[in-house]
């Protein structure tokens, strides 16, 4: 079945280790604020082996087709974050964004000149999420018919639980969803 997910063309996670100490602190005290201060849709944390490596689930906005799904992907901060913008991947499937695609927003790599040092993770997450409800197009979006939006909502929950990856980033949604608690001897 499913296993560990491959990032896009384009996108590379900076080995473990490389980023620099205005990164790890900067990233650090962003996640504090996230468990600290939750923003209401949106659960993100860093990969305990990388702090360079997100990810993220949203929630999908109420009186939208996304409502009910949960929509899963990655942040990959650079070395050198916060001077230097993100890349941003969704991986499941939602008929707004392509999947395992660099998306194309100006809080993320593909627009370095609209970069702010000032973002935080919380709002480049924010933004995400918002942009998720607009129509724009942009690389990396597509546009899925509204019933299609709400028919991937509908299965989103099972797409995730799927692969190895979610179920151990996020094994709170996993077992609220399925009853079952994820444990490493878990097959895909």
């Amino acid at each position: 079945m499913a296993a560990l997910l491959d990032l896009p063309p384009g996108v590379s996670i900076p080995p473990a280790g490389s980023a620099s100490q205005a990164a790890v602190r900067r990233l650090q005290k962003d996640y504090t604020k996230l468990t600290q201060d939750p923003i209401d849709g949106i659960r993100a944390l860093p990969n305990e082996n990388n702090i360079l490596e997100w990810h993220y689930c949203l929630k999908g906005s109420p009186d939208t087709p996304f409502a009910g799904g949960y929509y899963w992907g990655k942040v990959i901060f650079k070395e050198n974050f916060p001077w230097s913008p993100p890349a941003i991947t969704m991986i499941t499937p939602n008929g707004r964004f392509a999947t395992n695609v660099r998306l194309c927003l100006s809080i993320s790599d593909y627009h370095p000149e609209s970069w702010n040092p000032g973002w935080t993770v919380s709002a480049i997450l924010i933004g995400l999420h918002s942009f998720m409800n607009e129509n724009q197009p942009a690389a990396g979006s597509v546009s899925g018919s509204p019933q299609e939006q709400k028919n991937l909502a509908s299965v989103s929950k099972e797409f995730n639980c799927r692969y190895r990856e979610f179920r151990h980033f996020f094994p709170e949604f996993v077992k609220e969803w399925t009853g079952e608690v994820p444990t490493k001897n878990w097959v895909d």
